[in-house]
C-alpha cells in the first residue's frame, strides 16, 4: 500500500469479526500530518488509543500503511463504524425457583441492585460485585463502607495476599486495593471471561470456549491451553499449579509451562470450583460436588444435591462442604459425604459463596449478599422454624467511585525536601522491546513484585520519559496509595 500525505486527517477503519469464532474487534488508523493515531479494541467499545509523532508526514503515512497491511494480512477488512454492534457477553441465565426447604438463618442481607457473581470475604470486609458493575465493601457485621463503579458487569472477585481484583465483562481485571479502581490486567480481546483466580501475581483465566490462559503480574501472556469442551466456569491457582474445570471435567496444569498433569471426568459439566490446601472441589450440572486430591486428581469424596450446583465452598479444615443449587437451596455435608442439612436462602440461588468463621456468605441471583449463620445451634433452630431477625442493610448515600487512570505526581524537589507526601522515585527501563517502570527509591526490596496499574504503566511511562528528558532530576510517581509492597 503506497504512502500518501494529506493536510486533512486520513482515517482507515478495519474490523475482524468471525460469525463462528470469537474474534470481534476493530483497528483504526488516523494520520494527521506527522501524527499517527491508532485505536483498537472490541467492536462497540471505545478501545485503546495510542498516538505517535513521527519525524515527518511521509514517515507517518508510511508507518500507517505498514500497520494497515499487517492487519489486512491477519484477516481484517474495511468496514463502516457502527454497523456491527458490540457482541453480547455471556451471562449465566437460570430460572431461580423458591426453595421448599426451611428458611436459612440469615443474620443480615444487602441488596446490591442486580444479579451478583462476585464475593470475597477477608478478615474485616466482605466484597460483592454485580452485573451493573457495582462493587460494594461491607464489614462482616453488615455495614456498607464503600462503593466502586466498574465499566461493565463483575464476573468474580478474588484476592492475592492483600490485593483484591474484580474480573469484568469488558475483558479487564481491576485492582480494588486502593481508593480508585484501576486496570491491572487486560485479557485478550477474543477471550470471554467466565472465571478467574490469582496467586502470587499470576492470573488464571477460564473462558467460554473452555480455554485456560495465564498472565503474569506485569500483564504479560504466559501460556494458553484449549480444553476439549467449553464453558470454563472453574479456575483455581496455587503456588505450583492451575486447576481448570469445564464441560468435560477438571484438569491440573503446571503453573510453569502449562503441562497437563492430570484430568478427571465429572458427573455433569463443571459450573463452579473451590480449593483448599490439598484438594479442589467442583460443582456440576448434575447436582454433584466432586472432592479431588490435588496430587493425582483422584476422588476423595462426592456430595449429591437435588439440583444443578452453581456454587460450592468448604471450611478450611475440610470438615464441612457447602453447595448452592439453582432452586435457591443451600446444603452442608460432612467430609465423608453425609448430608447434614438443606435450607432455603430466601433471596435467590447462590451464584457464589464463601465460608468464614462459622458464617456462610452468599451472593445470589436477586443481587443479594447474605450472611448465613452456619453454626449447629442456629441451623437446628431454623429447621424447627426459629430464625434470627435478619437485618436489611442499606447502601443509600454511599458515593460511587469510578475506575480511573489519573496520575498524581510530585516534584523531585518536594521529595528531597520531605514534602512529597510519600512520593516514590521510579525509572523507565526498556526490556525485551517493552517499556517497564521500576522503583529506585532507596530501601525498596527488589525481590518483591510491584504491580503498577495497567493504565498507569502506559500513561506513567510516557509521562516519566518526558520528565526525564526535561529535567536532570528525573521523574517521580505516586498513585494515591495504589503501589503495594514498597518500603
Amino acid at each position: 500500500m503506497a504512502a500518501t500525505v494529506s493536510a486533512d486527517p486520513q482515517v482507515t477503519y478495519l474490523e475482524l469479526s468471525e460469525d463462528q469464532g470469537s474474534a470481534h474487534k476493530f483497528y483504526e488508523v488516523t494520520v494527521k500530518e506527522a501524527e499517527l493515531t491508532i485505536r483498537y479494541g472490541r467492536i462497540g467499545e471505545s478501545g485503546t488509543t495510542k498516538t505517535t509523532v513521527c519525524a515527518s508526514p511521509e514517515k507517518a503515512a508510511a508507518q500507517a500503511a505498514k500497520k494497515i497491511g499487517e492487519k489486512v494480512r491477519k484477516g481484517y477488512a474495511p468496514a463502516v463504524r457502527g454497523v456491527r454492534q458490540r457482541r453480547s457477553v455471556t451471562r449465566r441465565q437460570i430460572t431461580s425457583s423458591r426453595s421448599t426447604a426451611h428458611q436459612a438463618p440469615l443474620l443480615w442481607r444487602f441488596r446490591s441492585g442486580s444479579p451478583a457473581f462476585g464475593v470475597y470475604v477477608g478478615e474485616e470486609h466482605a466484597w460483592v460485585g454485580n452485573e451493573q458493575g457495582d462493587v460494594y465493601t461491607l464489614t462482616t457485621d453488615g455495614q456498607v463502607t464503600g462503593r466502586f463503579g466498574l465499566p461493565d458487569g463483575v464476573k468474580c472477585i478474588v484476592a492475592d495476599d492483600w490485593w483484591i481484583y474484580a474480573g469484568c465483562d469488558d475483558g479487564k481485571v481491576y485492582d480494588l486495593g486502593g481508593k480508585v479502581p484501576r486496570v491491572a490486567y487486560e485479557i485478550a480481546q477474543d477471550v470471554d471471561i467466565y472465571w478467574l483466580d490469582i496467586h502470587d501475581g499470576v492470573l488464571g483465566v477460564a473462558d467460554e470456549r473452555g480455554g485456560l490462559t495465564t498472565v503474569d503480574h506485569e500483564d504479560e501472556f504466559q501460556w494458553r491451553r484449549n480444553a476439549q469442551g467449553s464453558s470454563g466456569w472453574m479456575v483455581r491457582c496455587d503456588a505450583d499449579s492451575v486447576y481448570h474445570g469445564w464441560s468435560a471435567g477438571v484438569a491440573r496444569y503446571a503453573k510453569r509451562g502449562g503441562d497437563q498433569l492430570w484430568h478427571t471426568r465429572t458427573k455433569g459439566q463443571v459450573l463452579f470450583g473451590w480449593q483448599e490446601e490439598d484438594e479442589v472441589f467442583a460443582g456440576t450440572s448434575q447436582g454433584w460436588v466432586h472432592r479431588l486430591r490435588k496430587a493425582d486428581g483422584s476422588e476423595a469424596a462426592a456430595y449429591k444435591c437435588d439440583a444443578a450446583v452453581f456454587s460450592c465452598a468448604a471450611s478450611p479444615d475440610g470438615e464441612f462442604v457447602f453447595a448452592g443449587d439453582n432452586h435457591s437451596s443451600v446444603y452442608c455435608f460432612a467430609a465423608d459425604g453425609t448430608r447434614l442439612w438443606k435450607l432455603g436462602t430466601g433471596c435467590g440461588s447462590a451464584y457464589s459463596m464463601q465460608y468464614r468463621d462459622g458464617r456462610l456468605y452468599l451472593v445470589t441471583t436477586d443481587g443479594s449478599l447474605a450472611c448465613l449463620d452456619a453454626s449447629q445451634g442456629a441451623v437446628r433452630a431454623a429447621e424447627q422454624g426459629t430464625l434470627p431477625a435478619t437485618a436489611e442493610v442499606s447502601g443509600a448515600g454511599v458515593e460511587r467511585v469510578a475506575a480511573g487512570a489519573e496520575l498524581e505526581t510530585v516534584s523531585a524537589g518536594a521529595v528531597a525536601a520531605g514534602t512529597g507526601a510519600g512520593g516514590i522515585e521510579v525509572e523507565c527501563v526498556a526490556e525485551g522491546g517493552r517499556l517497564r517502570v521500576r522503583v529506585v527509591t532507596p530501601g525498596y526490596d527488589a525481590a518483591l513484585r510491584v504491580q503498577f496499574p495497567k493504565d498507569v504503566r502506559v500513561a506513567g511511562a510516557r509521562y516519566l520519559v518526558a520528565e526525564v528528558r526535561r529535567s536532570e532530576s528525573g521523574g517521580f510517581y505516586r498513585a494515591r496509595g495504589e503501589i503495594k509492597r514498597l518500603l
